[in-house]
């Protein structure tokens, strides 16, 4: 799989990622746009500091559509799992995206 790790990948939001980002978005008077791209990069944030140790992410959503330049260790660990479970590595990152979709919304609510 050489060269794989430094292609961009592209993944599409999950309805349960949707449902988050509209949530987060509602609460914050956000548009749908703007909620996704900031559920996107929180998730891609968990991801890549847990694999990597990083806190920066560059990505880019378009509707529903997650395209994201993964840093090498998080590219390797996709390859790896990806290669473990017979999936492309699309399938992985979409799965762990997934995962984090709703990271935060319950940390800031209210009760009253």
């Amino acid at each position: 799989m050489e060269g794989e790790h430094d292609a961009s990948i592209e993944i599409e939001a999950s309805d349960r990622f949707a449902a988050a980002a509209a949530e987060w978005g509602d609460r914050r008077m956000m548009d749908d746009e703007e909620a996704m791209a900031t559920k996107a990069e929180q998730a891609l944030l968990e991801i890549e500091h847990l694999v990597g140790g990083h806190t920066d992410v560059e990505f880019d959503v378009e509707d529903e559509t997650i395209r994201y330049d993964p840093s090498a260790e998080l590219a390797a660990f996709l390859n790896e799992q990806a290669e473990r479970v017979g999936v492309d590595r699309e399938t992985v990152l979409e799965l762990y995206v997934d995962l984090f979709a709703r990271v935060f919304l319950d940390d800031d609510r209210t009760e009253g």
